[in-house]
C-alpha cells in the first residue's frame, strides 16, 4: 500500500457535504483506505476570482492503485458528484487533486506529482501541515514550506 495525500475543494452547493461525499466515495473502493483528514478551511478563489469561496481539505490515504489508476478513480468521483469542467479554475462541485504519492514524481500532461505550486498555496499547506507537518516534498518539510509561502486568507471552519 502506498501513502498518498489528496487535496479536496468545493465552491458550489453544500461545500462541506460535497467534501464528505467525496471522501466517502473515495473510501468506497477496496483499493483506497482513508487514514487521516484535516479540518475544513474556507479560502478565497485563486486565478478566476469572480466566484464563491472554496472549502478545502487534505486527506491522507493508503492505496494499491498506481498513480494513473488513482487519478482515474478521483476523476470518476468528481463526475459522480456533478463536476463539469467548463473553464480552468472555474466554479466546481468538487475538485480532487493528487498532491503526493509516496516518493513518486511525474510530469505529464495528465498528471504532475508533486502537484504544481502546492508549495506556494496555503489552502494546501495549512491542512497538510495539520495532518502531516513533517512530510518532505521538493526538498523541504510541509512546515518549512508553510513558513516560506505568501500569506493567504485561509480560515478554519469548526465542524
Amino acid at each position: 500500500m502506498k501513502q498518498v495525500f489528496l487535496s479536496l475543494g468545493s465552491n458550489m452547493g453544500d461545500r462541506i457535504e460535497l467534501l464528505r461525499a467525496a471522501v466517502e466515495e473515495l473510501d468506497s473502493s477496496p483499493n483506497v483506505h482513508i487514514q487521516k483528514q484535516s479540518s475544513y478551511y474556507e479560502t478565497d478563489p485563486i486565478g478566476y476570482i469572480d466566484q464563491n469561496k472554496f472549502v478545502n481539505q487534505v486527506i491522507e490515504i493508503t492505496t494499491d492503485f498506481d498513480p494513473a489508476s488513482l487519478l482515474s478513480h478521483c476523476l470518476n468521483v468528481e463526475k459522480k458528484l456533478g463536476r463539469v469542467r467548463l473553464e480552468q479554475w472555474g466554479p466546481r462541485t468538487i475538485d480532487i487533486d493528487i498532491l503526493l504519492y509516496e516518493n513518486f514524481t511525474s510530469s505529464t500532461e495528465m498528471l504532475t506529482i508533486p502537484h504544481p505550486r502546492m508549495n506556494e498555496r496555503q489552502f494546501v499547506l495549512i491542512p497538510l501541515n495539520e495532518i502531516a507537518p513533517n512530510t518532505i516534498f521538493l526538498g523541504l518539510s510541509c512546515k518549512e514550506w508553510l513558513k516560506k509561502s505568501l500569506n493567504q486568507k485561509v480560515v478554519r471552519i469548526w465542524e
